[in-house]
This record gives structure tokens, C-alpha cells and sequence, in this order.
């Protein structure tokens, strides 16, 4: 049997590596060209190379594909080496960051994977109050190598994910009450256009390719390195605790008051209604950016029975690490998202009715977890940017991004969970306009969590035209449109 297994994978890889992709020839042809053009700092993996599995993994093994080759650039100037032999030749390709994207093709491809694993430096400068970071870190990393300095930048939540797709797609961080999205705290963006130059891109060198970058995700070329506002920072309160079924009415309770009434920009919490291993329950994560909240603020969520607990007194690592993100890592996987005006207990309760009832249904399609985070913002969150981005279209209403998870095993499955998923987006939008929350049904999607069919215009809304005109400057022979995602 793992004879046959390693047969087929072998079959699997010959027949991607000798596909002809272009005039110039097949993709082995163009992986040599790569590998003879670039520098030392870099490299070149091919199928059954150990890096060459690394580079093209994905948290979620529906977001992975067999490539001819791997690339792992070690400079901006490599890079751009390698932007203009794939443009040159029309090659397929796919830019990776951390791997934590639930699309599939989006950061994979059967052509060229490039893994930005190299650009792994962090620098902070405490003249500027900035931190400059490579596009392929976690935000893991880029907190462990800040928190010396007792400082921090607005990223990522949960352990795992990668700095660049949640940057480049907008950012909704623990400190987005405070600063806004991380893409507001973007000072500068290194990016590799795709006639392979290198570029520092700020609001004042090139305000309108900065704008369009801001939510813009892969489209104007390849971003190498990051920089980002810093903030002062303590010790954190907060982490993970689960409730069995029994309790989720209180959880729901407690989660609507807190949305309802806490205004303190310090305090945050995510409230992760499951459905794992036959039964519901729920992951609640808690957060204050100090060491002791103030009383009554989380007070409702600590007085109901729970299954674990893990909340303390922490540092901000441990915080982020504290949560279950990994857990599914390995599975297929899927988001889909339906902005919310107002977390209402009709809303909250559908939100349950959902996850219960797709829960049940798709645990007979090899379905592993069934999740729905719900996420209360405050209605200021808009208000912090220094500059206009192209997400969100509009800063004038605070939509909630409702992100809806479906994890399983069976590729066979695939078109029944996003399908699903769609559908259960679309009732919980539909109940959300019958209690009156206008609009919802054409509010704009978080980037990082739309799916993969998403219009441009329910993303970017009136931006689009402006994203388009950037995209021909910086962009006139549609080099990134040879590699996935949203494409302008």
C-alpha cells in the first residue's frame, strides 16, 4: 500500500513538473531559469526536496497544491529576479507568507511556489516608534522579538498566522479599539513591483499605490517587509475558556451584554459558538491589554461553570497562544463571512441555530468543526486611520465581521461545505434584515474572510475603479494576474 501511495505522488508530481505552462517552455524549464538567475541568498526546491514540503504546506491542506518547483527568495532584489522570468514566461505562480490562507489557490499553485520564509528579520527603531518585519513571519514572532522592548504592534489574534495575507487584507487585531486595523499602522510597505524593482512605499512617496496596497492583498506586486506603528506595551490579562452545551445560553447572554455596554477600548472578546465531536459548545477568549481588567467587565463570562479555563495575568505571546487556532490545522478548510450592524440576542441566537444545525448535517460529510466567531468592535474603530484604504470602501459604519469556519477531511466534500457555508452565511444575513439592520446584505466582506467567489465590489465597493487605475500603472501587463486571489 505505501508503495502504491509513493507511486502516485510521484505520478502526481512528473505530471505538474512537465506541463507546459508557455512559449518558453515547460515549468522545469523555467524552475532552472530561476535557479541559474538568482542569488546565493536564495533557492530552489523541487518535489521530493524536504524544504520543498515546508514551502508548500498550508494551515489548511485544501490550500495546498503540488507546484513544479519551490522558490525561497532571500532578497527584495531576488525577488524581483524572479517577478520578471514568471512574467516573462507567463508562468503560473503562487506568494506565500505564513500559509494560513483558507482559499484554495490563492497562495498555491501548480506552477511556481514562491515561500517567503527568509524575510524572517525584526527591527525596531525607538527614534520612530516603528517595527520593520518580514513578509514571511507569524505575528508570533514578530511579538516575541518586540516584547523586549516592551512594546507592540496591531496584528493578528490568534497563534499561527501569518503577518503578510492579514496585513495586505486589512487586520482586525485586540487593539483595534485602541489604533484601528493594522493596515492604519502602516508607515511603509517594501514591494517588488513586477518589473522587478523595489520600492518604499509610503503615503507620502506614492499615496495612491499605499491606498490601493491597504486591503489590496497580492495585486501590485510582492510585498518583502512591513513597517508598522509601535505601541507601548504591559503585561495583558485574558486567554481561553470553553463551556460545554449546557451553558451556551448563558455565554450568549453575557457575550450580547458585553457588546451592548463595555466601552473600555482596552477590553476585547471573541466568542467562538462550535460544534466539534458530536455536541456544541463554546471557545471564549478574553482580552484586556493590562495587567487587571477593571471589575465587572468580564465578570459575567467568569461566573458561569466551565469545562477549561486557562485566563491570567500574562504576557502578550502567551495571550495570543492561549487560543486554539491549531488545533484544526491539517484539515480542509473553509471561511465565508456576513457583517452584523449589531450583535442583538436574535441574531446571537440564529447564530447558535446555525452552527447546531450545520454542525449535525455536515458531521455525515467528514465535517471535524463547524465555528462561528463573533467579534464585537466598537462603533470607533474606523476613526484611527491617518489615510483613506481601499478596505474599508467607507469608514462612516462599523460593520461586525462575522467569520464562519467549516473544517473536514474528504476533498470529496469540498463542494458540499462551501456550499453550505454560503448558505448559512446567507441566513444569518437574512435574519439580521428582518430585525431592521439595513444593508447588511451588501455591506462590505472583511477580505481575510470572504470566500473565494467574493465580488470585488462587496470587498472594495467604489474603490475598485481607483484600485484598477493603480493596478495599470503599477502593473500593465498583469504579472500578479498570473498568480491567485482577489485579482483588481
Amino acid at each position: 500500500m505505501k508503495a502504491l501511495l509513493f507511486s502516485v505522488l510521484v505520478s502526481k508530481f512528473l505530471s505538474v513538473f512537465s506541463s507546459p505552462h508557455s512559449a518558453r517552455g515547460s515549468l522545469s524549464d523555467v524552475c532552472n531559469q530561476i535557479a541559474q538567475a538568482i542569488s546565493s541568498a536564495s533557492d530552489v526546491h523541487w518535489p521530493l526536496d524536504l524544504l520543498y514540503d515546508k514551502d508548500i504546506s498550508h494551515w489548511a491542506s485544501s490550500s495546498s497544491a503540488f507546484a513544479a518547483c519551490s522558490v525561497e527568495p532571500g532578497s527584495a532584489a531576488d525577488v524581483g529576479i524572479i517577478l520578471q522570468i514568471l512574467g516573462e514566461t507567463s508562468t503560473p505562480f503562487a506568494v506565500k507568507g505564513g500559509g494560513h490562507a483558507s482559499n484554495p489557490d490563492f497562495s498555491s499553485t501548480t506552477g511556481v511556489q514562491i515561500a517567503m520564509y527568509r524575510f524572517s528579520d525584526v527591527v525596531y527603531d525607538a527614534a520612530s516608534s516603528t517595527a520593520t518585519f518580514g513578509a514571511g513571519l507569524v505575528w508570533d514572532d514578530v511579538y516575541a522579538a518586540l516584547a523586549p522592548y516592551d512594546v507592540n504592534v496591531v496584528g493578528g489574534r490568534v497563534t499561527g498566522v501569518g503577518v503578510a495575507g492579514f496585513t495586505l487584507g486589512g487586520g482586525y487585531s485586540w487593539k483595534t479599539n485602541q489604533y484601528g486595523l493594522t493596515i492604519d499602522t502602516v508607515t511603509a510597505f517594501e514591494l517588488v513591483k513586477p518589473d522587478g524593482t523595489v520600492a518604499n512605499v509610503t503615503q507620502e512617496s506614492d499615496p495612491d499605490l499605499f491606498f490601493a496596497m491597504k486591503g489590496g492583498f497580492n495585486n501590485f506586486g510582492i510585498v518583502t517587509r512591513f513597517t508598522l506603528q509601535t505601541f507601548p506595551q504591559t503585561q495583558v490579562w485574558g486567554g481561553l475558556i470553553t463551556f460545554t452545551e449546557n451553558e451556551i445560553s448563558e455565554v450568549i447572554d453575557a457575550t450580547h451584554t458585553f457588546a451592548s455596554n463595555v466601552t473600555d477600548p482596552k477590553a476585547a472578546i471573541i466568542t467562538t459558538a462550535n460544534f466539534v465531536l458530536g455536541q456544541p459548545g463554546i471557545s471564549q477568549l478574553l482580552f484586556y491589554d493590562g495587567p487587571t481588567p477593571p471589575d465587572g467587565i468580564f465578570d459575567d463570562f467568569l461566573a458561569i461553570p466551565f469545562f477549561t479555563k486557562d485566563v491570567s495575568t500574562r504576557d502578550f505571546v502567551s495571550l495570543v497562544q492561549s487560543s486554539p487556532s491549531n488545533a484544526t490545522a491539517g484539515t480542509r478548510a473553509i471561511f465565508d463571512s456576513a457583517p452584523l450592524l449589531e450583535l442583538t440576542p436574535t441574531v446571537l441566537d440564529a447564530i447558535i441555530n446555525e452552527t447546531v444545525f450545520w454542525g449535525a448535517r455536515l458531521s455525515f460529510e467528514s465535517g471535524t468543526f463547524i465555528s462561528y466567531d463573533i467579534e464585537p468592535f466598537l462603533p470607533t474603530i474606523f476613526t484611527h486611520g491617518q489615510s483613506e484604504s481601499a478596505y474599508p470602501p467607507s469608514r462612516s459604519t462599523r460593520y461586525l465581521p462575522l467569520n464562519l469556519y467549516y473544517a473536514w477531511e474528504l476533498e470529496l466534500a469540498d463542494d458540499a461545505f462551501h456550499s453550505a457555508i454560503k448558505q448559512s452565511a446567507n441566513q444569518i444575513t437574512a435574519v439580521a434584515l428582518a430585525e431592521g439592520q439595513a444593508g447588511v446584505d451588501s455591506a462590505p466582506l472583511y477580505p481575510n474572510y470572504a470566500i473565494y467567489d467574493t465580488p470585488l465590489e462587496r470587498l472594495y465597493g467604489d474603490n475598485v475603479a481607483k484600485m484598477q487605475s493603480v493596478k495599470a500603472i503599477v502593473d500593465p501587463n498583469n504579472v500578479m494576474g498570473l498568480t491567485g486571489g482577489f485579482k483588481i
